[in-house]
């Protein structure tokens, strides 16, 4: 039974209804688990890129794969999966997708190749589509009101504190063990995730008996997976043709897509909720938004220790400002949605990541002193505290509750798509900006022309590699490193004034197009009324 938080005496009319299910905290505890395991695999792959790197003698395109691959398993499948839940039960999925994650974190820790560890990667982030959609369907299912509101805070504030906290437990880990074992970081988590989730969540809240539209979910996974792929195969020499084709594959499966779901009685993505203003809005503000949090992380981990010479342990402690200041904030962010609405606080959480993108851009380069990096991540953590409530909040409150799963599946979107393309996209020019720097830098040199063309192409495809050479040609590693951090700083300058340009565009979005407070009420109450009518 839910049990109710109306003021005695209330009538329904006059106070808006506020319920949540029996034994609320425990049960969310248990979705907050799930959702911990993923949000953890998203990030934890970041601090060990430089270890990994040496280990394999990685491409810079190859460990970009690495860092994205769980998101674009998750992003690629999450909205197929979640619909299945919402047809078959949520909370098999959730179970299914946590048990899942398991195998895939021990094959990601002793991978034999980085090829196989992307694969492992992307298995795991299937494992994830399978959960992850299910914690914010059930919330939404489960609570009703300023309860669901402030239940999305805390989903939405640990989820993104421990996705950041990621890079500190993998720090450690790897003071002391091998770079594989940053993966198996989560499997007592999602041991105790598993155990509460079969003995505390719910079955059958809510649910549709509508059949699945598995061709939609087909090409949404195909989509995504060939435009992410694409992305990141743009910048690498000689490999043009394959990038195009796969975004040519990708546009046509946009395409067919959209077709499909305009045609299909019962579409996997109702485009009709998704063209609400609301929903269509903070849908693509939060992808900047998360996105730019996932991006500042996997570019700032390799600026620390391939720049700054930063110890795996402080690389990722280096992010807790961004941590602290996403937990301290959320809470007043969903009491801001409730003030002034969810226009005002997204704008509000846009201002912050921004700054935090300047001050990197700005202030990042060899000699960078902590309260600098610090105050960069700072910025970003109190954007993203801002911002993420209100960005998953009008998605779930713009949707009817049969298609709770498809607003989770957006919110996740928001994270792992969001993350997917802006590590992609900040990825693909930290790597073509590098590889241009080393190539100047070699052609500026007075003995360049004495570099083979192996040697050179070494130095160009990653830090790991100008590394290697180093260690070849001791009597010139100085140089090859020095040469190596300044070409890595001007790449990641490409990447930061690429973030930049998103989160403007983002904010103009957000500014021009997502309606004031009044307005947006409005609407919900329109979009509820029309929900109600075809029910």
């Amino acid at each position: 039974m839910a049990k109710t938080e109306t003021p005695s005496g209330a009538a329904p009319s006059a106070v808006e209804t506020s319920t949540a299910p029996a034994r609320a905290g425990l049960v969310l505890l248990a979705l907050i688990l799930v959702a911990a395991v993923a949000n953890l695999n998203l990030s934890v792959a970041n601090v060990a890129l430089p270890d990994i790197g040496r280990a394999f003698d990685s491409s810079q395109t190859s460990l970009d794969l690495i860092a994205v691959g769980y998101s674009l398993g998750l992003a690629a499948s999450v909205l197929y999966l979640g619909a299945l839940g919402d047809r078959y039960g949520r909370k098999m999925m959730l179970v299914l997708g946590i048990s899942l994650s398991i195998p895939a974190s021990v094959a990601a820790a002793y991978a034999p190749s980085d090829g196989f560890l992307v694969l492992a990667r992307i298995v795991g982030g299937v494992s994830a589509g399978m959960a992850f959609p299910t914690t914010l369907a059930l919330i939404t299912a489960l609570w009703v009101g300023p309860s669901r509101t402030k239940a999305i805070a805390l989903w939405s504030a640990i989820g993104g504190a421990l996705s950041a906290l990621g890079p500190l437990v993998a720090g450690g880990m790897l003071q002391h063990f091998w770079w594989g074992s940053v993966f198996l970081v989560t499997l007592p988590l999602a041991a105790l995730a598993l155990v509460l989730a079969v003995m505390l969540v719910p079955s059958h809240v809510n649910e549709t008996s509508d059949p699945v539209d598995n061709l939609g979910g087909i090409l949404a996974a195909l989509m995504v997976g060939a435009l992410i792929v694409a992305i990141n195969f743009a910048p690498v020499p000689n490999r043009g043709a394959l990038a195009l084709g796969l975004g040519v594959i990708a546009a046509a499966a946009a395409i067919a897509f959209v077709i499909r779901q305009r045609r299909a009685r019962n579409p996997l993505y109702d485009l009709h909720v998704a063209a609400r203003r609301v929903f269509w809005v903070a849908a693509c503000a939060g992808i900047i938004v998360f996105g730019s949090l996932m991006a500042a992380a996997f570019i700032g981990q390799q600026f620390l220790q391939n720049v700054l010479g930063y110890s795996t342990l402080q690389a990722g402690a280096a992010i807790l400002p961004a941590v602290v200041f996403m937990v301290v904030v959320a809470p007043r962010s969903a009491k801001l949605v409730e003030a002034r609405g969810a226009r005002f606080t997204l704008l509000t959480g846009y201002v912050f990541v921004l700054l935090g993108f300047l001050t990197m851009l700005v202030l990042w380069d060899e000699g960078t002193p902590y309260w600098e990096v610090g105050l960069a991540y700072a910025f970003v953590g109190i954007g993203v505290g801002f911002a993420g409530t209100p960005a998953s909040h009008s998605l779930t409150g713009s949707v009817p509750v049969k298609r709770a799963g498809m607003a989770s599946g957006t919110a996740d979107l928001q994270r792992d798509l969001g993350g997917a393309i802006m590590q992609s996209i900040l990825g693909a020019l930290l790597t073509a900006g590098y590889a241009a720097a080393v190539a100047s830098a070699i052609a500026a040199a007075p003995n360049g022309n004495q570099i083979s063309d192996t040697t050179e192409a070494q130095l160009q495809q990653s830090f790991a590699g100008a590394e290697n050479i180093a260690k070849l040609h001791p009597q010139y590693a100085n140089q090859i490193l020095a040469g190596a951090k300044s070409s890595f700083v001007d790449g990641a300058n490409w990447a930061y004034a690429a973030g930049i340009v998103a989160i403007v565009v983002g904010a103009a979005l957000v500014f021009f197009l997502y309606p004031k407070k009044e307005q947006e009420q409005a609407l919900l109450a329109e979009y509820q009324q029309a929900d109600k009518n075809v029910q």
